[in-house]
């Protein structure tokens, strides 16, 4: 089975680039490429992707506002924003405009699949620089009490997803198996009322439960 993939970048080069470094892994299938916010809306409707890799500033529609819209229309659509920008605030709008993942364009081509391939199967795991980024942010902040719905295992698993651990790495962090992560994560998912990963990761940080 093949993830189809459509590529959103204004720069040709990058958008050679990105499809070079996919066509390492033959899992991933270049559905096809556009260079605004607006094509990619339009490229969404036509070719239905499983997965799309969106720049975050574009000339034409920026890639924040093609999310949204692309959200609402093709909610089972995966988007990945794609940034050289490390900026807190664009990660935390990516995330309320419906973006699974934020991905770091001067990140290293394995990582690029690797991360890719976590928001396939799931997961939506942030870089540890913007984990570290994020957390120094919000350290001036008051941290709030932990929410009382979750247990003590659920706050581990919560600290340890907002410092960017997958769920291999947290499994083999708690020695606890990889389905008994996925299962607290549901869990947790539930009680604190988020749709995804990304969500609870945004949660993590703006209520002060991220951890050091």
């Amino acid at each position: 089975m093949t993830i189809k993939v459509l590529i959103v970048d204004d720069h040709l080069l990058s958008r050679k680039g990105i499809a070079s470094i996919l066509s390492a892994n033959a899992l991933f299938e270049i559905a096809g490429e556009a260079t605004s916010g607006a094509e990619a809306l339009e490229k969404a409707k036509s070719l239905m992707p499983d997965l799309i890799l969106m720049d975050i500033r574009m000339p034409g529609g920026d890639g924040l506002e093609a999310t949204r819209l692309i959200k609402s229309a093709m909610p089972h659509i995966k988007i990945i924003i794609l940034s050289v920008s490390d900026d807190v605030q664009d990660f935390f709008e990516a995330i309320k405009r419906g973006a699974q993942g934020y991905l770091l364009k001067n990140m290293e081509p394995e990582y690029w699949l690797d991360y890719i391939l976590s928001i396939a199967q799931g997961e939506a795991p942030i870089s540890r620089v913007l984990a570290a980024k994020i957390l120094q942010e919000f350290s001036v902040q008051k941290a709030a009490e932990f929410d009382s719905r979750l247990s003590e295992r659920e706050k581990e698993v919560l600290q340890l997803i907002s410092q960017g651990l997958g769920n291999k790495e947290i499994s083999e962090k708690l020695y606890i198996s990889e389905s008994t992560v996925k299962n607290h994560l549901r869990n947790i998912l539930d009680k604190l009322h988020l749709q995804n990963r990304m969500q609870l990761i945004a949660f993590a940080y703006q209520h002060g439960l991220a951890g050091n």
